[in-house]
């Protein structure tokens, strides 16, 4: 066994550790040399655990999205539920993204949204929960972004007070417009008279 590998640390203990510096540093600043040094080891004795970077930002994406709405809830209190959960961490959003985007993480997000389609009788339900869990991933990344660059000054909007007035209806607009077709393609036309 090398001498790096650090018995006091597991897979849990540096996924922790990573989520806690994900909020104090935000993701451009999460780097395995700044987690090694919290946990007081050197880099490589992370991969004692995990085989490289990707692999511990997808644990940190699935994470994130495990406290999503159980069962029974529907489609958009799913949504709702994901949206909120990459609310709950700096840059949630964009590192949820990012690893889903390269097919990493965020995989209990995506079952949470099949399971409520299938329960609504939609026939495509894992193209539509990708369809669903891109929308709530790009309008959830876009509002982290404008609060962030709103906390920098950097929004040329005039200082408007709220700059995310609205993205709540937005967000419920394009997920029930989402939902609905899924509902208007099971369920047979009414004959007109």
């Amino acid at each position: 066994m090398s001498p790096e590998h650090n018995p006091r640390h597991d897979r849990d203990s540096v996924a922790r550790t990573a989520l806690g510096l994900l909020d104090e540093v935000g993701l451009a600043d999460l780097s395995m040399r700044r987690i090694a040094a919290r946990l007081d080891v050197q880099p490589s004795a992370l991969y004692w655990h995990f085989a490289s970077k990707q692999e511990l930002l997808a644990e940190l994406a699935d994470r994130i999205t495990s406290s999503i709405p159980g069962p029974e809830a529907d489609v958009l209190t799913t949504a709702r539920g994901i949206r909120d959960a990459l609310y709950a961490y700096r840059d949630g959003a964009e590192l949820v993204l990012s690893t889903h985007a390269l097919r990493l993480g965020a995989s209990p997000a995506q079952t949470a949204l099949a399971t409520e389609l299938g329960r609504s009788g939609a026939d495509d339900v894992d193209e539509r929960a990708a369809a669903i869990l891109h929308f709530v991933l790009g309008h959830a990344t876009l509002v982290q972004q404008r609060m962030h660059a709103d906390s920098h000054g950097a929004l040329l909007d005039g200082g408007r007070a709220d700059v995310t007035a609205g993205l709540d209806r937005v967000f419920d607009l394009g997920v029930t417009a989402i939902s609905r077709s899924v509902r208007e393609s099971v369920t047979p036309p009414r004959d007109r008279a």
